[in-house]
């Protein structure tokens, strides 16, 4: 799975940089077909803004996004809000299969 990042009017750092790209390489492992992922740092005026979009085959991406005072912050919440994301999408997932196995036993 390819990890782009894309770093706009900000210094982030290495640690940063990969702090997000192990939480979006962890997080791709609960769906299927992962296909890749976008990770956006943006400051704007005092407000730190980190985007997190994974893409899978067949699917809308998921998009969480996170702002405050610190980089640290925002990715904590972006974080946050994609793990709610992916856990509902498997959750759907699961549902549909659980479905599907039903009607085909009928």
């Amino acid at each position: 799975m390819e990890i782009i990042l894309h770093v706009h009017h900000a210094n982030v750092t290495d640690v940063m940089r990969s702090r997000a790209e192990r939480a979006v390489r962890k997080l791709a492992t609960r769906l299927n077909r992962a296909v890749d992922a976008v990770v956006r740092f943006e400051y704007d005026g005092g407000d730190c803004r980190v985007e997190l979009e994974l893409r899978t085959a067949r699917r809308a991406p998921i998009v969480a996004e996170g702002t405050a005072a610190h980089f640290g912050s925002a990715l904590t919440r972006a974080i946050e809000r994609l793990e709610r994301e992916v856990r509902d999408e498997h959750a759907k997932t699961v549902r549909q299969r659980r479905a599907l196995r039903r009607a085909k036993a009928a």
